[in-house]
């Protein structure tokens, strides 16, 4: 469905106004109490801000700890699927966030994918079909102090070897 209702949108706006309005619309980011504030035009960059309110804090009065790590958990695989195109599968993997101190002020997070990242991406799936990609990420207030550090691991495979993997793996398990 989002697929859809993105590729259609695409004829009226940039595919960063897109997924900027997409998120904060969707029901399940806006759970989070996230905003996107902001998307590059070619989505290498995305700012998000999870801001301090009775919605997600904690029995201490800091942010909630589901509601930082939920915010965070989308986004790079986003990025990926529309920089790397249709013919790459991209999958959140696995993930961990380290707190590092009670956040009772509006948190600021930036997921950065560089040029040199997307080519060494694409050099490596070319030979080896598949890989897993480790980014770090940290949730910041406005002086740069960190509250909480994000660990992402995503899959990134061609997609044509990553449907035989599954048809091999289905065949196998009915065998």
């Amino acid at each position: 469905m989002y697929r859809i209702a993105t590729n259609f949108l695409k004829k009226f706006m940039s595919t960063a106004a897109i997924f900027k309005y997409g998120f904060n619309l969707s029901p399940m980011y806006r759970r989070t109490t996230a905003r996107v504030v902001h998307i590059t035009d070619d989505m290498k960059k995305v700012r998000i801000k999870v801001p301090l309110s009775y919605k997600n804090k904690n029995y201490v009065g800091a942010i909630f700890g589901g509601s930082m790590f939920a915010a965070t958990d989308p986004i790079y695989m986003i990025q990926l699927m529309q920089i790397l195109g249709e013919t790459y599968v991209v999958w959140d993997k696995a993930a961990t966030i380290n707190y590092k101190r009670p956040a009772k002020e509006n948190l600021f997070c930036d997921f950065i994918i560089t040029d040199e990242e997307i080519e060494a991406i694409k050099k490596q799936v070319a030979a080896t079909h598949e890989m897993t990609l480790e980014k770090t990420t940290y949730l910041k207030n406005t002086n740069e102090q960190i509250f909480a550090e994000v660990i992402k691991t995503l899959y990134i495979a061609e997609k044509s070897f990553y449907k035989e993997k599954l048809l091999k793996r289905k065949q196998a398990m009915s065998s």
